[in-house]
């Protein structure tokens, strides 16, 4: 048993934390991520982590109650009834498959931060699939036509909705005529977001899994008093190790050398991984130099403007040019290490 990490002041409330589990439970059912996120459902990914860190924390002299709770409860939502087809096999066998990783990378690297436990979990999880892939049917070409498959049903549930409210609201539609058209404009506006879905469904597949380990953990500590590392620390402070640009280098080399085309989407998935890790890097950044609570004030704002039928475009180019100057934040981080520099008392 390692010695006992008294807990920090950020682990003992829950208000934050519980907006970001309702984000990341409830957001991915929105039309637009729908046809973006591989999976939507994604208590199947948080239940199973949850579940490992509480079969190490039983390991650590933790609550055995705790551990079979949550186990059981993971094993429930794994076996409940799903729309027929593969796809669903897919997500419950990865979300087993890098919960495992993720209790392995704990128990024999216990002194590791969380970051880099997560960083090896995904690694792990990543290589074992590849090698069962090629020795198995499950190819990764398989695999995309069974996301573009699950994309098509997921557009075609959300446009159908989308019809039904329009034709069940004539009046709505005479008051603003633009409504009509709305549900066939939406319906070519996912098949585009589907198409980019499907091409880098396995980035986006790591990025959910690695929002759904750091809430697993984060709740661990909340719910036990047993340590398996240190807590997660404040936005503000979040960077990793700077030999990580190397993934976008590489990202960026097979994107635009002709002669590496053989790798096919593995440059994009490539930037689209290192890319949001070094955007939240900025948004680190920005929080430092910011008010506190500023950052999170204004992102609220933003996504309730998303709600708004006139502001939502406006709102969402907004998200996507904070995005790409929080990226270019992130990355000049790396040389410039902004935090270093005197923090603003007003």
């Amino acid at each position: 048993m390692t010695d006992v990490v008294p807990p920090a002041p950020s682990e003992r409330g829950w208000g934050k934390l519980l907006l970001a589990l309702a984000a990341f439970l409830f957001l991915p059912w929105m039309p637009p991520l729908r046809a973006l996120l591989p999976v939507e459902e994604t208590l199947l990914l948080l239940l199973p982590a949850l579940a490992a860190c509480c079969l190490v924390g039983w390991w650590a002299g933790g609550r055995m109650f705790l551990a079979l709770a949550w186990v059981g409860l993971a094993g429930w939502a794994l076996a409940q009834p799903a729309v027929p087809g593969s796809f669903y096999n897919l997500v419950r066998g990865w979300s087993l498959l890098f919960a495992g990783a993720f209790g392995l990378v704990c128990l024999f690297g216990n002194h590791r931060p969380f970051f880099s436990r997560a960083l090896a979990t995904l690694s792990l999880s990543l290589v074992l699939v590849l090698v069962m892939s090629s020795r198995g049917p499950l190819t990764p070409s398989r695999a995309r036509q069974e996301m573009q498959a699950e994309f098509a049903r997921r557009n075609a549930a959300s446009v159908a909705l989308f019809r039904r409210v329009v034709k069940e609201n004539p009046d709505a539609v005479k008051a603003m005529p633009e409504l009509a058209s709305f549900p066939e404009n939406m319906e070519k506006a996912l098949g585009i977001t589907a198409e980019a879905g499907a091409k880098l469904f396995p980035s986006m597949l790591l990025l959910e899994s690695l929002i759904a380990l750091a809430l697993a953990w984060a709740t661990f500590h909340r719910l036990s008093r047993t340590r398996l590392g240190a807590p997660l620390g404040p936005l503000k402070d979040f960077r990793f190790n700077d030999q990580l640009v190397w993934g976008l280098i590489a990202g960026l080399a097979i994107v635009f050398v002709p002669t590496l085309d053989f790798l096919g989407a593995t440059g994009s998935n490539l930037l689209v991984f290192f890319g949001a890790l070094y955007a939240i890097r900025g948004f680190g950044v920005l929080s430092w130099f910011m008010k506190p609570g500023a950052l999170a004030v204004t992102s609220l704002i933003g996504v309730a403007i998303l709600f708004v039928p006139v502001l939502n475009t406006m709102a969402v180019l907004g998200f996507m040019l904070l995005a790409l100057a929080a990226f270019g934040l992130g990355l000049g981080d790396t040389w410039a290490d902004w935090r270093r520099r005197t923090r603003p008392t007003t």
